[in-house]
């Protein structure tokens, strides 16, 4: 069972992925990969080609899981809902409990 392995969109703050980082999560970013201003689409395979599951608070990421556009995950949280604290504990939960084949085309709420 291989374990789940995130990339965070541009909007994602670099102190989610510092602190997954720092509990031992392999994490990618979007400015870090240079892909700032990519499509979302983009984003998508991007992550679908390096078996990542992509953390997001922006909805059109919904709109491509509903029409169905293969991923290797999506976990999203709506903007402002949560602290940086609460997305870390839910995203530690995620990779602590979930498998990266369980997440394979699977939209995740957090």
């Amino acid at each position: 069972m291989a374990k789940i392995k995130f990339h965070l969109d541009e909007n994602i703050t670099l102190a989610i992925g510092n602190g997954l980082r720092r509990r031992g999560i392999d994490v990618t970013t979007t400015p870090e990969e240079g892909m700032i201003g990519q499509s979302d689409e983009q984003q998508l395979a991007f992550s679908l080609s390096q078996e990542r599951v992509i953390f997001t608070q922006d909805t059109d990421f919904l709109r491509l899981h509903h029409a169905g556009l293969s991923h290797a995950g999506i976990v999203y949280c709506p903007q402002t809902s949560k602290s940086i604290g609460e997305i870390l504990q839910g995203l530690v939960l995620i990779w602590e409990v979930v498998n990266a084949e369980e997440m394979n085309n699977h939209l995740e709420y957090l």
